[in-house]
């Protein structure tokens, strides 16, 4: 068996053995190794020529020394530079292979360290959710004042909400509400002689385009946007709920969001914002009716009136009480100053509900049912007195006309009716597509137009019930509409997770 050079691969000359590695090399070849690096090429433990341990082969008879001009010389020169060469090859493979290694060492490191980085981004963001769900509950606990028996109901659990006590209807809230049922419908029949002046005409609406689309106020891992309402007081002021479980308020004149509101654990379906306050209500499956304080975003008031999904809430024209459904069958009455359920009454039909809204003078409302039914109720009396019948499917969306006459109603059978509260009767039917699905429905404030938002967003012109414009550039079912101020602008929802505004340019 021939002997071959660890560095060269060929068979040597002169061969030796080094005694760390045990290698063999060709003699001239691991000298000049030794002379530039000083240690063994395979073992890299230090190395002295003299440590070389010589293998005895029989003699070789070597040719004289020939001239520097000689062809031997010349091969003698190229054999020098070849054995430069295999030292030089030699050692960048060593070198790769090392860099080999630590590249690996590095990437499996890199990948840890996301594994450890992903790891705690996720127990970050569920920490903050836990903190944003246990803020508001300390808000309670500091006013109690404002809080008590509702607080003491919700923190009871899933069994304290029947546990509420109905306070009843006091002579004094009774004539509380009628006060202000007189004042508003003075106010009401002197705005109806005449329309504002700064009502955008239903040419101006026929031109209205999308002049703004705001796709990031919930959150894209759980997308899509419930529930719109706009401050009445303030009409840049924007408010929607989310899939997300929070509301989000946008200022759209400033294009800032002014407060992310989180504490509910289930998705937001209804808000309203306070006409008068820096106030918005917000109601969740979680079978939570939360007020917030906007400029804090802290719940300022927690009411569990009912024991099922809140489907349903309207704010009372006073400012001061809030009417509220449930799929438990039930409406109820509260005060959202002391945070009191004054009265529950289950529907007449004992089926769920699934919507509300208070009539413009506060005096009666109307409700939705699961089978199909629109009814009537006094509030003060707290009985049912008129039922509409009709629709086919759970009444989606209700709207008083502020005119006081008319009651818009919609359900899943493609089609919007219109009803005359004077004579109890249906006097208009608007049909839609087939397959249309109505989410929402808004009267603006003076009355003349009536907006719809389901499959695509509508307005209709009241009265002639002409169809002024369609806006079908949402990319999911439009979940909520809302007019601005003398009809300005109009303000839109979507499952897409847009907040679309359409004006004039």
């Amino acid at each position: 068996m021939a002997l071959v050079c660890a560095l060269t691969n060929e068979v040597p000359e002169s061969p030796v053995i080094s005694p760390h590695s045990g290698a063999v090399f060709e003699r001239r070849v691991i000298e000049k190794y030794i002379l530039e690096n000083g240690c063994d090429p395979i073992s890299g433990k230090d190395l002295k020529q003299e440590e070389l341990i010589e293998i005895k082969t029989p003699a070789v008879v070597k040719p004289k020394p020939p001239s520097a001009t000689s062809i031997p010389a010349t091969l003698k020169t190229m054999q020098d530079e070849w054995d430069a060469l295999m030292i030089h090859s030699f050692t960048q493979r060593q070198q790769l292979q090392t860099t080999r290694q630590e590249l690996s060492h590095a990437l499996y490191q890199h990948d840890a360290a996301c594994r450890v980085i992903a790891r705690l981004k996720k127990e970050l963001t569920a920490a903050r959710e836990a903190l944003a769900t246990l803020k508001p509950q300390a808000g309670i606990v500091n006013a109690p004042s404002m809080i008590s028996e509702p607080s003491l109901a919700a923190e009871a659990g899933a069994g304290g909400a029947h546990q509420m006590e109905q306070a009843g209807m006091s002579a004094e809230v009774i004539q509380k509400l009628q006060d202000k049922a007189t004042v508003l419908t003075q106010e009401r029949k002197r705005r109806g002689r005449t329309v504002p002046e700064e009502l955008v005409t239903p040419d101006q609406v026929k031109n209205f385009l999308t002049v703004a689309s705001r796709p990031g106020l919930h959150s894209a891992s759980v997308p899509g946007i419930l529930a719109l309402d706009i401050n009445s007081a303030d009409h840049s002021k924007i408010l929607t709920g989310g899939n997300d479980k929070n509301a989000t308020v946008f200022n759209k004149d400033t294009e800032q969001v002014v407060a992310i509101l989180k504490g509910h654990t289930k998705k937001i379906t209804k808000v309203i914002y306070h006409p008068n306050e820096d106030t918005v209500i917000t109601g969740s499956p979680d079978m939570n009716i939360r007020i917030w304080h906007v400029p804090t975003s802290q719940t300022q008031l927690l009411l569990r009136c009912h024991e099922g999904p809140v489907t349903g809430l309207s704010l009372h024209p006073t400012g001061d009480y809030l009417l509220s459904t449930s799929s438990d069958k039930h409406w109820a009455f509260s005060d959202i100053r002391t945070g009191r359920l004054l009265t529950k009454v289950i529907d007449t039909a004992e089926v769920g509900l699934t919507t509300a809204q208070f009539h413009p003078d506060g005096l009666i409302f109307g409700t939705g049912t699961v089978d199909s039914q629109v009814k009537i109720w006094d509030l003060k009396e707290q009985s049912n007195v008129a039922n509409f019948p009709g629709h086919t499917g759970p009444i989606s969306a209700i709207s008083f006309s502020e005119n006081g006459y008319y009651l818009a109603t919609a359900a899943d059978d493609a089609c919007v009716k219109l009803w005359d509260l004077r004579k109890l009767k249906n006097f208009k039917t608007i049909q839609l597509d087939d397959g249309y699905e109505v989410k929402d429905l808004c009267f603006d404030q003076s009355g003349t137009y009536l907006a719809i938002a389901g499959t695509d967003v509508r307005v209709y012109l009241c009265k002639q019930w002409q169809d002024l414009k369609v806006f079908n550039d949402h990319t999911a079912l439009a979940t909520g509409v809302r007019f601005g101020r003398h009809a300005q602008y109009i303000a839109s929802t979507s499952m897409d997770r847009t907040l679309k505004l359409y004006a004039i340019e």
